[in-house]
């Protein structure tokens, strides 16, 4: 079962930085991310926030696989340090001033906190 919850976490991983994918093209998502503070499409300097939680997005996906013994079989602690990553992203949602981001992502992020906890508590 772990490696059914890293998977699916890995999974929407992938749907999550498509969408700072498209916060990094333009889409005018700004109510929903980075504190709801742009009403329409993020600034360059918010588009370089997508580029770069895209890829600590990758590398966390990489750290939870890992832990439940999937690819890319990094070292265990990258999964204990995706994981605390992944309990302040999930804090930082439910608390964002902005209401549209808190309902979109709250949940989202929840579930994600649940799938890598289990992942990596009960990994290997």
């Amino acid at each position: 079962m772990p490696h059914l919850a890293a998977i699916l976490y890995a999974m929407i991983i992938i749907g999550v930085i498509l969408f700072q994918c498209c916060l990094i093209a333009g889409a005018p998502w700004g109510p929903v991310t980075q504190g709801g503070q742009h009403p329409g499409a993020l600034p360059a300097k918010g588009r370089v926030v997508a580029l770069l939680s895209a890829a600590l997005l990758a590398f966390m996906a990489a750290g939870i696989t890992s832990a439940a013994g999937l690819a890319p079989h990094w070292q265990n602690w990258t999964g204990w340090v995706a994981l605390g990553v992944q309990s302040l992203s999930t804090l930082l949602n439910w608390i964002t001033p902005s209401q549209p981001e808190r309902r979109l992502w709250g949940p989202v992020t929840s579930i994600m906190l649940g799938l890598a906890t289990y992942a990596v508590v009960a990994g290997k």
